[in-house]
Parts: C-alpha cells; structure tokens; sequence
C-alpha cells in the first residue's frame, strides 16, 4: 500500500459488516487516519435527521459507502421494495448531505447486478444503460445505480468529488452463511459441509447450473477500494473484479470436492438462475488505479471453507444435529 493516502478522518458505512471490516482493515494500516463506523443502533441511515447528526460530530473529509440491504436471489424476490427503498434512500441522502457537509470526497459502491441482463461478456462500464437488469434483483441494481446518476450529477453541478465502483459478486471469510439470505458460495459451502458431516447421500442446488458468475475475493475487493479513494478522482463508474468467469455448475463441482462432499448434486430447476451470465472488464480499474485481483478463485474458497468450518455458530451445530437424527 502507498502512503499518500490524504484524508485524515473517515467514515465507513457498512464497516461493521462483512466487506466493511477488511476495508477499515485497509484503512488502519495508515496510522495517522481516523475511522468512525456507524451503527445502525446510533445512526439510522435511512433518516435524513440522523445522517446530518452523524456528520456534524464526525466531521469527515472522505465517506465509504458500504451499507446495504442485500442477498441473494430467494430475499430479493421476497423483498423488491424494501431492497430498493432502504438502498436508495441511504445513497441519496448520504451523498446530498455529505456535498451540504463540505465532505472532500464520497466514495459510492454499487453491483453488478446494475448491469442489463443480456449485457455482452466481457462487461463494459458504458454497458449500464444498455437494458433493464435481471428481474429477481432489478430493484436492487437500480437503486444501487442512482448513485452513480447522482454522482454524476453533482460533479457536473456542484464539483463535487465523488467516484462509483461496480464490484463482481463477494465472497471470503466471514460471509453470510444463513441459507435464507446467503449468496451462491456460501450457500453451497454450508450445504456441502452439512450433507457431509449429516452422511447425506445429496444437497439442492437452485437453477440449472448453467448460469456463469464472476466471484472476487473480499480482500481484493477492499485493496481496490481503499486504491480507488487515495487516487481515483473521475465521473466514470469503475468495474472491479477478476475479469474470470465460471458456470455455477463448475463451482458446485468445485466446492464439492474442496468440501470433501462425495454425494449427488440435484438441481432444482424451478429456482431461478438470476442473469444468464456475468464477467467484467476490468481493464479500466487497472489504467486508472493500478488495482489487479490477486486471489485465485480455488484459494479463496479454501480460506473461506476453512474459516465456515472454524467460526460455525452453535445454532448450526444444533441444526446439523438435529437434520442427523431426523
């Protein structure tokens, strides 16, 4: 990491979670910068009142916005307007009180899943406009993308400097494991450790597997941010990723085998795939930034199997017990 890094005292939204905590990570490793963390217990983001509280005592020269309501395919299919209300809400109103507060910079994170569903691989920046995104998680991207339309915006209005990242799909240690919200990888991970230590002869996995996703390593995804706030200062939105590409199915397979679960994988075609494909181009964040993934895809799931296998909750436990005497 360089040490020209020139904002002294910096708020992190979301840095309590599960990007959050590798950024702030990132941050610490310049001694002289001040970080603050909200909690929604202390500031609820979703109420103007409370964000203007939080940076009239804080006082930031940089934001980090990282808080989000997300998951996976099943909560947002069962939640599209709660996802697209507390998502948009908490983007706007932080961006248009960070320029009222004087902050130096904002730096607004966004999704892929923003992208149209039919976007021509490898995903381009200039595609985000080209379509409507996947329906299962449309109201996400979109709210996710009127930051990047405010951004915009306010530079061109009030020159205000404030810079939009579009990560890959996240995993790693500490991810969400819970069945009911969790992305693909953690998701599977779960249900392959449990239908092996249970002697299960199979696990579910939704859709037909033949859906592509690119996944980026949480740690890769905090070394381009923290890159991205100390150099990065352009209107253009920024893809972060690895610029690889697997079939969900390939990464099942994988997961299997790095989880040591020998059984059936049945696929359950009712469930959706979500978008048919995802892969990025990454060559604008290694021009404008120098940021490169270094993490390939098989180690990160090593760590991150080792890790769910370390920091399992009792509660798991006492449902794989259970499920093995049913």
């Amino acid at each position: 990491m360089s040490n020209n890094f020139s904002y002294r005292r910096v708020i992190v939204t979301g840095g309590a979670g599960f990007l959050g905590r590798f950024v702030v990570e990132r941050l610490r490793s310049y001694g002289d910068v001040e970080i603050v963390v909200p909690r929604q217990k202390q500031y609820d983001l979703l109420e103007q009142s409370e964000i203007k509280r939080l940076l009239g005592e804080v006082k930031p020269d940089l934001i980090i916005h990282l808080a989000a309501v997300v998951g996976g395919i099943g909560i947002n299919q069962r939640n599209p307007g709660k996802f697209f209300y507390d998502n948009l809400m908490m983007g706007v109103q932080l961006i248009e009180q960070a320029r009222v507060h004087g902050v130096a910079k904002f730096v607004a994170l966004g999704t892929v899943c923003a992208y149209p569903k039919f976007t021509q691989t490898p995903f381009k920046e200039d595609d985000l406009w080209a379509g409507y995104p996947e329906e299962t998680n449309a109201p996400y991207g979109l709210a996710k993308k009127m930051m990047l339309v405010q951004s915009q915006s306010y530079r061109e209005q009030y020159g205000f400097n404030s810079i939009f990242l579009l990560p890959a799909n996240l995993y790693g240690p500490g991810d969400n494991f819970d069945l009911e919200s969790s992305h693909v990888i953690p998701a599977l991970i779960r249900k392959c450790v449990e239908a092996r230590e249970a002697g299960e002869p199979f696990i579910n996995a939704w859709g037909t597997g033949e859906a592509s996703r690119e996944f980026l390593y949480v740690e890769d995804c905090a070394e381009a941010i923290v890159l991205a706030a100390a150099t990065y200062d352009e209107s253009e939105p920024v893809n972060i990723g690895t610029g690889c590409e697997i079939q969900i199915h390939d990464l099942t397979q994988q997961i299997a085998r790095l989880t040591g679960f020998q059984g059936e994988i049945r696929w359950q075609h009712d469930r959706p795939d979500g978008q048919p494909r995802r892969r990025l181009d990454v060559t604008r964040a290694q021009a404008k930034f120098g940021f490169r993934a270094h993490t390939q895809l098989e180690d990160g799931l090593r760590r991150t199997i080792d890790w769910y296998e370390s920091n399992r909750s009792p509660q798991s436990e006492m449902e794989l017990q259970k499920s093995s005497r049913a």
